[in-house]
């Protein structure tokens, strides 16, 4: 679909789908640190909830007399 969209661009306005063409791979390149970063905040706060839960998990799959 992208490539469709990009084919169309080219035809109305080559010079900016030229432009968009070279910008595309500079800008992930240029936020690629940022998506590692959430990433690994993302892990970072799914190992805190693990963490924190566990007790309540562990007390809430005892079997009650």
């Amino acid at each position: 679909m992208r490539i469709l969209l990009w084919l169309v661009l080219a035809v109305l306005c080559w010079p900016l789908a030229l432009v968009l063409l070279v910008a595309y791979p500079v800008l992930w390149l240029l936020l690629l640190p940022f998506r590692i970063l959430g990433i690994t905040v993302d892990a970072v706060f799914g190992l805190l909830k693990a963490l924190l839960t566990f007790p309540a998990r562990m007390l809430g799959g005892m079997p009650r007399r």
